[in-house]
């Protein structure tokens, strides 16, 4: 049994990784700004609300676990278009200052298809309604990448395709090579299968893998 930070918990991945975790018998802190209101009760889950951009409230968290998942997240808005988006990267410097300061040193982090050296996986014919769209949300992932690439931290970084409600199936591409990658649909519950996985296995330190269904 793991002992679990997951930072963006309360809706989306977060809320499938928590779900996910607890089914796999592992203790789970979650965390976001509305975490108490999460309709979810266990006795190995910990509710705490807070700010992913607050250093002095993730320190105290940290603490103890053994690995953070990061799974934030922005919604699709007029600032979305619009920007500038800067949450990816405050909240990562944020982490990285709580984490130095303990012996957790595992990181997964979701950033998405389109973040770092994925880009250039992209098909030319999507690329324009990506960067119209994305952009700037994926520019500040890209920096995310970059910072937690840098750091001494056991990290991974997970880029799922085109998120879906779909149920869980446990058989989805994973793609490490640039040549392989490929944008497709992929449920939640699949990419919150593989956060698990990671904690689990430790598979894929150091590497950015791009999660798709197979048959996309």
């Amino acid at each position: 049994m793991a002992n679990l930070l997951i930072i963006g918990a309360s809706k989306g991945i977060g809320l499938a990784t928590v779900r996910e975790g607890l089914e796999r018998g592992h203790q789970v802190t979650a965390f976001a700004r509305s975490a108490s209101e999460m309709q979810l009760a266990h006795d190995r889950l910990r509710k705490c609300d807070g700010d992913a951009r607050d250093e002095t409230v993730l320190t105290d968290l940290v603490a103890g676990h053994d690995a953070v998942i990061m799974t934030l997240g922005v919604p699709f808005n007029l600032q979305l278009l619009t920007g500038p988006i800067i949450l990816f990267s405050e909240a990562t410097i944020a982490l990285m200052g709580a984490m130095s300061g303990h012996q957790t040193d595992r990181l997964i982090v979701v950033t998405g298809f389109g973040a770092g050296e994925s880009r250039t996986a992209i098909s030319p014919l999507q690329k324009l309604p990506f960067n119209a769209v994305f952009g700037r949300a994926y520019a500040d992932k890209t920096l995310q990448e970059d910072m937690i690439k840098a750091s001494d931290l056991r990290w991974t970084l997970v880029r799922p395709g085109v998120l879906t409600d779909g149920e869980k199936t446990e058989s989805y591409r994973v793609a490490t090579d640039i040549d392989n990658m490929k944008n497709g649909t992929i449920s939640r519950a699949d990419v919150a299968h593989f956060l698990i996985n990671e904690v689990e296995t430790n598979e894929h330190v150091g590497q950015g893998p791009v999660l798709s269904n197979p048959f996309f």
